[in-house]
């Protein structure tokens, strides 16, 4: 808080007044006002709060839709265009196409592998050897039906999974247990589709594809991580979620990658050109959609968010499948697949979560530190306040491009990461990101959710 006067004048400068107080700044300006939960030993950003405010005041020029309640978790940082963190709700017949971008139903996906630790050390050097061949070094065959995807599209998952080839990745799969942890994903019942807004090259090509951006990771932020439970704070959740402690579980952070590009692109730019001809254009970049063109884009998201879960399942079938000789794989099963770059459509509002996630009462959700620091599993408490929604993660406290000028780290005991390209170690560095204790213990002491299980990183593996 040593900074925050001199904050509060630099924002009074642009017309935005901050007040904090029991962990919540709350901000405001002639537009819009918003809610930052946020501990005061943790940077308040003046960009991600102009950022925030921006996003809170897009509105249709015509009136027919706008922002109705802007809010942000403790991983609150700036972002491209919208901050990181960030959650909006809009009403039901408007959305901000550029405030989810092109990274759609980014998310995370958290499995029981079948091991505790001790069987996962004996095999250490086999794991890595075989996931960093499977997941960094292309040597995994994912081939999809065209009508496969086509169903994916305008029917949605279960129906994918009934196209699945005998062939490749699928020949060994559990399909019946696929279809079972539909039900674990959260937010997956509710997305829409149509797949005249899929990429055609996915559906009318030939019988057979294997689209580049299948079963991959992805660059940035984006991991496969190994953990070891090293904590159990709540015994019944825990059981619920067939964990103890020693137990080794896996964690898959991935988007919807090409799909999601062309789908986020090609409506982040429509809704920009259908802003009225004469009318001066926001300087921020988020434009709204409103009416039939909104409830179209929910249909294109739910392209793209379907192809997500699409990917981050395959991701994990190979990991089940490399385990295999060390795990039975009836011994491993998803916790849970949760979305933090979604729109969802909850009771009168689209609420918008950029990099933040839904925590409804009861509901499981991830909170992930760095790879050098612990992850959560944790239980939403539904807090209206701000809009039944947690933090993705830890959030970064160093822009990935200022990571250039830190000193490349030394991987230890501490923290292991596998990747192929020696600048992940610098950019996705521990130190680039927000301790995960205080974001965690805010949310706690806020209402927000309630921790479960601590995991500790075993093994990182990044693209």
């Amino acid at each position: 808080m040593s900074n925050f006067p001199r904050l509060q004048k630099a924002l009074s400068r642009q017309g935005i007044h901050v007040s904090f107080r029991d962990g919540i700044y709350n901000i405001h300006n002639a537009h819009a006002v918003a809610s930052i939960l946020l501990p005061a030993t943790l940077p308040l950003e003046q960009k991600a709060v102009t950022q925030l405010l921006e996003f809170a005041s897009v509105a249709d020029p015509q009136g027919h839709g706008a922002v109705c309640k802007a809010c942000a978790t403790p991983d609150f940082h700036p972002g491209s265009i919208a901050p990181v963190g960030a959650v909006v709700a809009t009403s039901r017949d408007f959305v901000i196409p550029a405030a989810i971008g092109t990274d759609i139903n980014c998310g995370i996906r958290i499995m029981r592998t079948g091991l505790n630790l001790a069987q996962a050390e004996a095999h250490k050097s086999s794991i890595i050897a075989k996931l960093k061949r499977a997941i960094l070094e292309n040597g995994r065959d994912v081939p999809v039906r065209s009508a496969g995807f086509k169903a994916l599209f305008d029917d949605g998952p279960a129906s994918f999974l009934e196209h699945l080839p005998e062939l490749g990745l699928w020949r060994a799969a559990d399909r019946d247990q696929l279809q079972r942890e539909l039900a674990a994903c959260v937010g997956l019942d509710s997305f829409q589709g149509d797949a005249r807004y899929g990429p055609e090259a996915l559906m009318q090509s030939r019988e057979i594809v294997r689209p580049p951006s299948a079963a991959e990771l992805g660059g940035g932020n984006h991991f496969l991580e190994f953990n070891v439970v090293d904590e159990i704070f709540d015994r019944h959740a825990a059981y619920e979620a067939g964990l103890k402690k020693g137990d080794i579980t896996v964690m898959i952070h991935t988007g919807s990658r090409d799909v999601g590009f062309y789908v986020g692109r090609r409506w982040m730019d429509l809704a920009k050109q259908e802003w009225p001809q004469g009318l001066k254009h926001p300087g921020h970049g988020l434009y709204g959609l409103s009416g039939h063109l909104a409830a179209e884009y929910m249909k294109a998201m739910g392209v793209a968010a379907r192809y997500a879960w699409f990917n981050r399942m395959a991701l994990g079938e190979i990991v089940r499948q490399q385990l295999a000789d060390i795990a039975a794989p009836d011994a491993s099963a998803v916790i849970v697949d949760v979305p933090h770059n979604v729109v969802l459509q909850e009771r009168e509002f689209n609420v918008h979560r950029k990099g933040s996630t839904p925590a409804h009462d009861g509901q499981w959700a991830l909170i992930p530190g760095s790879m050098g620091d612990h992850s959560y599993l944790v239980k939403g408490l539904g807090h209206e306040d701000w809009l039944r929604s947690c933090s993705h993660g830890a959030g970064r406290q160093v822009r990935r491009q200022d990571t250039r000028r830190m000193k490349q780290p030394l991987v230890d005991t501490v923290w292991q990461c596998i990747t192929l390209r020696e600048e992940r170690l610098i950019e996705e560095a521990p130190s680039a990101y927000k301790p995960v204790g205080p974001v965690l213990q805010a949310q706690e002491q806020a209402g927000l959710i309630r921790a479960s299980v601590r995991l500790k990183p075993w093994l990182t593996f990044k693209a």
